[in-house]
Order: structure tokens, then sequence, then C-alpha cells
């Protein structure tokens, strides 16, 4: 884990941005599409600690992003190019354009400040979609990454993240996996090679610092 002061510097609040992944109703809701993941994401503790990290990012005036994955009706533009598409596609839940599936999921608290991203296509919250351009003009250094899961969407996302030459830092209790053992050996043998990994307290005593004031 790093020290304060490392992590302090990482997350300046004028270049870190705070990415919430596929925190919507239809994955991490009580009647999601995959139950057992919305069962380990709430059970974890994972999505209650999304919501005081994106609460407290909304108080230190950190930018939010919320990347949602869903599909239009007709299923058009969508993959279908692995396995995962197609079992997606029999599920009784389904991520439709315009439906309650697609919200951002309670406790999550979503203000007129963030950003929603919402992708028709692949695995990725940021590869072919708006949220490195949003990055970019943001001026962002410093990607705070939140979410589900840690089987395909929150690998793909550190890994963009850092291929694009941005910090990563996950608060290793702020993101969920199925089965619940495979998240802690994922970060351990994974993440942890290319992102820095801390908990929601430590991210939250970095957030929460007082206000730097600059003076005439």
């Amino acid at each position: 884990m790093p020290s304060y002061a490392q992590l302090s510097e990482l997350l300046d609040p004028a270049t870190t941005v705070l990415l919430t992944v596929e925190c919507q109703q239809g994955v991490v809701g009580p009647d999601g599409a995959l139950p057992e993941l919305a069962r380990e994401a709430r059970s974890s503790g994972a999505l209650a600690n999304v919501a005081r990290l994106v609460a407290a990012a909304h108080e230190s005036g950190i930018q939010v992003i919320h990347a949602i994955a869903e599909r239009r009706p007709d299923g058009r533009g969508a993959n279908r190019n692995a396995r995962l598409f197609r079992a997606a596609e029999r599920l009784p839940v389904q991520q439709l354009s315009g439906t309650a599936a697609v919200r951002v999921a309670a406790p999550i608290e979503v203000t007129e400040g963030d950003f929603v991203v919402r992708r028709l296509h692949g695995l990725s919250p940021i590869q072919g979609t708006d949220v490195d351009a949003l990055l970019r003009n943001l001026g962002c250094r410093t990607l705070v990454v939140t979410g589900v899961s840690a089987n395909v969407a929150i690998p793909n996302a550190v890994f963009d993240a850092v291929n694009r030459g941005y910090v990563a830092v996950v608060p290793a209790d702020a993101i969920a996996g199925v089965p619940s053992d495979y998240t802690p050996a994922m970060i351990s043998h994974t993440l942890a090679l290319v992102a820095t990994v801390a908990t929601t307290d430590e991210v939250l005593g970095c957030f929460k610092r007082p206000r730097r004031v600059t003076r005439a």
C-alpha cells in the first residue's frame, strides 16, 4: 500500500477523476441480470464504498464519470464475437437503452456535474468511448477506477488507462467480481503490477483533506 504522502500526491483534486464502472441497476441492482455479481457487490461492501467515494468526490470538487454498458433493443452494433456477449443476450434482464436497467444504482448519487458515458459495444469503459477524450479535456492525470466486474471491465479500464498514460488508482474494496476470492487474487497478481492499490478509507482521506488556500 502507498504511504499517505504518496497517495495524496497522486490524488490532486485538480487532476483526478473518479470512474465508476457498470454500477447500474441491471448489473448490481437487486433485480439485476447477474444475481451472483450483484450479491457480491453489495455483501462485500464494494457498492457502498463506491457510493462513499462518489459522495466525497462531489464534496471535494473531484470530477466523477459513470461508465454504463447498454444495448439497443434491436441489438444492432453490439458485439457477438465472444461467449460472454452471446450469453448476455439470453439473460432475463437486458441492459436496454432508456430503461431502468441502465440507470446508476443506489446508493450511488449522480449530480448534474457528473458525466454519464454509455457504450453499445465492447468490454472496455474507455476504449471506443468518450471517456478518454473527456479525461484529456479535464486535465486528468490520475484515474480512480471503481465498480464491476473484477473479472472483465475493471482490468480493461485499468489497462486502457495505463496504456493512455494515466496513473490508475484502484481502491481494492470498491471493486467486485465473482467468485469472491477471485477479486483479491486478481488485484494482487495483476492490477498491483500496473496500478496503485489502496483502500477506500485511504482514498477518502486524500479526497477529504483541507483544500489548498491560494494566496495573492
